[in-house]
């Protein structure tokens, strides 16, 4: 199963792509998607969406993991990154991809098997399940790569619990 973690934000868009199979991972890709901050919201929301249908045509992704929207304190940060949010999940809607949100709460525990996990120990994580040298950079590149691997956990237990429940 191909997963891409999605980290949204206006500026960066966070994104990573694993093949999970037989409970091992492999990285097939990872990276951001910036928008220059001297734009428009609508262009910078226009530039995230090609990026993402982008993603899709280049890869044969099968699931979306996105991380829901934290709100701080800065309304106005909350809201353009809530629009960006918007925009990932139609793109994921019109290239009929099946989308699952989770909090960052969620991601933690699904990566570090502990909801208070810190930054860090999540990004460590992600390196260790991942086989990476080092911490994807930026924060939002590790942070997406933990969205898959979440969701990776997350779809794994749904089944085997399914398998249960039909027994």
């Amino acid at each position: 199963m191909y997963i891409l973690g999605i980290d949204p934000g206006i500026a960066i868009v966070g994104y990573g792509i694993v093949k999970y199979e037989n409970n091992k991972f492999n990285v097939i890709d990872y990276g951001q998607i910036n928008t220059p901050a001297g734009l428009d919201d609508v262009e910078r929301l226009a530039m995230i969406y090609r990026a993402m249908c982008q993603l899709f045509d280049a890869y044969d992704i099968d699931e979306v993991g996105v991380e829901e929207l934290f709100f701080n304190k800065n309304v106005k940060t909350a809201i353009t990154v809530a629009q960006a949010r918007g925009v990932i999940l139609l793109a994921c809607k019109h290239r009929e991809k099946p989308v699952y949100e989770y909090t960052p709460l969620q991601v933690k525990q699904g990566v570090c098997g502990y909801g208070r996990a810190s930054k860090i120990q999540v990004q460590d994580m992600v390196t260790r399940f991942l086989n990476l040298k080092s911490v994807p950079k930026p924060d939002d590149v590790a942070d997406a790569l933990a969205v898959a691997i979440s969701h990776a956990h997350a779809n794994k237990l749904e089944k085997t619990l399914k398998n249960i429940i039909k027994k």
